[in-house]
C-alpha cells in the first residue's frame, strides 16, 4: 500500500508534467499505479488544493488542477520543513553539505555567492532610499 506523501507526490509529478490544467480522470489515467480508485484521487487533488499545492479551477463540470508552484519551489519547501525539525539547524546544513558530490557542491557554492550578491544589493538599496 502507499503512503499518503508518495501518492500526493505522484500526483503532483503528473501535474508538472502535464503542463496545463488536468481534471482528476486525466491524472488517474497518467499514475502508474492502475489500482487506484477514481475517488481516492479526487480526494488528494482536494487535499493538494487545501495546502495550497495545487490550484484548481472549475471549467463546466470538472476541477482542473494545475500546480500552484514549480517542482523546484515545491522541494525547497519540502527541505525547508525538514530542517525546521533539526534540533542544530548548523549541523544538519553541514552534515548535508558534506553528504552531497562535487559538482553538488558546485552549484551550492555558485547559489550562495548570487544570494548574496542579491542580499547586498537589496541592502544597498534600503540605505539609499533612508
Amino acid at each position: 500500500m502507499r503512503r499518503s506523501g508518495e501518492l500526493e507526490r505522484a500526483v503532483m509529478d503528473v501535474l508538472w508534467d502535464a503542463g496545463r490544467p488536468r481534471t482528476a480522470k486525466d491524472v488517474l489515467d497518467a499514475l502508474p499505479d492502475r489500482a487506484l480508485a477514481y475517488t481516492t484521487v479526487i480526494t488528494v487533488l482536494d487535499r493538494l488544493a487545501h495546502k495550497g499545492t495545487a490550484r484548481r479551477e472549475r471549467i463546466g463540470r470538472s476541477w482542473h488542477y494545475t500546480p500552484a508552484a514549480s517542482r523546484e519551489s515545491y522541494v525547497t519547501s519540502l527541505m525547508m520543513d525538514v530542517l525546521a525539525q533539526a534540533g542544530d539547524r548548523d549541523a544538519v546544513l553541514a552534515h548535508f553539505a558534506r553528504s552531497v558530490s562535487d559538482p553538488e557542491a558546485d552549484v551550492l557554492r555558485d547559489a550562495l555567492a548570487r544570494a548574496a550578491d542579491e542580499h547586498q544589493r537589496s541592502d544597498d538599496k534600503g540605505k539609499r532610499r533612508r
